[in-house]
């Protein structure tokens, strides 16, 4: 691997869950299997939207915050941005 993509990052990924009922679930298992990534997470239900908007501050390399955004952004109602440096 080069260095590129070994090295860590830091940076913050927002994710918003459109719909709650269905898909917060999966994203809390997705956010668990990445758990030492994850160096603070801040979240605000929105029951009364049927959403959710959740901040991570992560420290990553770009392969591993590519897998975390990639599974995430696989989801229906799922929106997921990273911004790094």
């Amino acid at each position: 691997m080069n260095n590129a993509t070994t090295r860590k990052r830091m940076g913050v990924v927002s994710i918003i869950i459109g719909d709650r009922k269905r898909d917060a679930s999966a994203v809390n298992d997705i956010l668990t299997d990445h758990g030492e990534l994850v160096l603070a997470r801040m979240g605000l239900p929105c029951p009364e939207r049927g959403l959710a908007v959740i901040a991570l501050i992560v420290e990553a390399s770009t392969d591993e915050i590519g897998s975390l955004t990639g599974r995430l952004g696989r989801l229906e109602s799922v929106t997921v941005k990273a911004s790094l440096v």
